[in-house]
């Protein structure tokens, strides 16, 4: 049993890009989904499938490369864990990088970045830096 699945999720993620396969599959979850979905939206993977499965679904994220095939994930943070729960409200939400990398909230209107989110003038839980 895993206790953090986000930070499982991220650590496959960097694990694979550091071994340049094309893919790598993950045991699913509806935020995992969502956290994949934000993650084809800004670019940082090709593309996801939910695959379904006896146990549960499998979710299958295809990386995303460069030129000379390097990653386009340079790092992946987990900020919130389950030990030490990370809120901001929406004047306190971080900017990764001076805006060239993003931050993922899962707010009461759903799992989103940090530019979308101040935009929509909320706050939540920070669950990871990317850039």
């Amino acid at each position: 049993m895993v206790t953090d699945p986000i930070a499982d999720m991220l650590t496959r993620i960097r694990n694979a890009q550091l071994a340049r396969q094309t893919f790598t599959s993950i045991p699913g979850s509806k935020m995992k989904v969502e956290v994949a979905r934000v993650l084809k939206e800004e670019g940082y993977i090709e593309k996801y499938d939910v695959l379904p499965g006896d146990r549960g679904s499998t979710i299958r994220v295809y990386l995303r490369y460069g030129e000379g095939r390097r990653p386009v994930i340079t790092r992946l943070e987990r900020v919130s864990k389950p030990g030490r729960r990370v809120y901001v409200n929406r004047h306190e939400i971080p900017w990764v990088l001076s805006g060239l990398g993003i931050a993922i909230l899962s707010t009461p209107q759903g799992i989103m970045t940090d530019q979308k989110a101040r935009k929509l003038g909320i706050g939540g839980e920070v669950l990871c830096y990317i850039w």
